[in-house]
C-alpha cells in the first residue's frame, strides 16, 4: 500500500518510518512524503495511481490541507485516493469542513499509530 504523507513538519517523515519499520521492511506499506500541499499535488501529477492513501496535515503554510483535499477530491477520481486529515486542533469546524470536502477520516496529533494501523488493517 502506497501512502503519501503531507506535513510541513519534517520530523513526521522520521516518525512514520520508525513506527512502520516492520511494515516497510515486510513490503506491506511504502511511504512517499511531501512537506507542502503544492509538493503533494506535484507528486500526484506524476504518480497519482500509486498513492492509495493520503495522510494530510490541515495547518500548513501556503496551501492548507483543506485546500489540498478539495483539489484531490475534485481532480482524482479513478481510483479515488482515500484521504485522512491530520491536525493538532481537533476542533469541530476543521472536522466539519474536512468531511464536507470529502475527507475519509480525521485524526488528531499526536498521531495514535496503533489506531492508524488498526484503521489501515495492518495490525
Amino acid at each position: 500500500m502506497k501512502i503519501l504523507v503531507v506535513d510541513d513538519e519534517q520530523d513526521m517523515q522520521t516518525l512514520f518510518q520508525q513506527r512502520f519499520r516492520k511494515e516497510i521492511r515486510d513490503g506491506i506499506v511504502d511511504f512517499a512524503f511531501a512537506i507542502s500541499g503544492e509538493m503533494a499535488l506535484e507528486y500526484l501529477k506524476h504518480n497519482h495511481h500509486e498513492a492509495v492513501l493520503i495522510l494530510s496535515d490541515i495547518n500548513m503554510p501556503g496551501m492548507s490541507g483543506l485546500e489540498l483535499l478539495d483539489k484531490i477530491k475534485t481532480k482524482y477520481h479513478t481510483p479515488p485516493p482515500i484521504v485522512m486529515m491530520i491536525t493538532a486542533y481537533g476542533d469541530q469546524e476543521n472536522y466539519n469542513q474536512a468531511m464536507k470536502l470529502g475527507a475519509d477520516d480525521f485524526l488528531t496529533k499526536p498521531v495514535d499509530f496503533s489506531l492508524l494501523k488498526e484503521k489501515l488493517k495492518i495490525n
